[in-house]
């Protein structure tokens, strides 16, 4: 039972950062309050399943054709910090449009991946805290 519930969390936490709607935060913390399984594990399956995600939309943001995306203030925002815009793409809706924005603009990979990751990471590990 247990590897089911992980598998859920991770698609959620995936489907979650992508451009689908979704909250893996809900069943994240849902999980840590059942005990689902240990926390730290928890907190390492939501993060891996909610960067992919972000990853994925990032990568999604280096196809689309230059004249189809707006000039607003996420992209220019995103144009003056580089991949270190990405530590917010935890952020509900905003964090969506972030990465697809570094994408986009072709931000450094590595940088942008790492800031990603680290950003989902503390999202959760702030809600662990939180709760246990």
């Amino acid at each position: 039972m247990e590897a089911a519930s992980l598998i859920g969390l991770f698609a959620s936490s995936f489907l979650s950062a992508s451009v689908l709607p979704g909250s893996s935060e809900i069943i994240f913390v849902t999980m840590i309050l059942n005990e689902a399984a240990p926390a730290w594990t928890l907190l390492w399956v939501a993060t891996i399943g909610n960067t992919l995600g972000g990853i994925a939309t990032f990568i999604l943001g280096r196809f689309i054709p230059s004249h189809k995306l707006p000039s607003n203030k996420v992209f220019a925002w995103v144009q003056q910090w580089g991949g270190f815009s990405l530590l917010i793409s935890w952020v509900p809706l905003v964090g969506d449009v972030v990465c697809v924005a570094a994408g986009w603009l072709r931000t450094h990979f590595v940088l942008s991946v790492s800031c990603i990751a680290l950003g989902k990471f503390f999202r959760y590990w702030i809600l662990m805290v939180g709760l246990t």
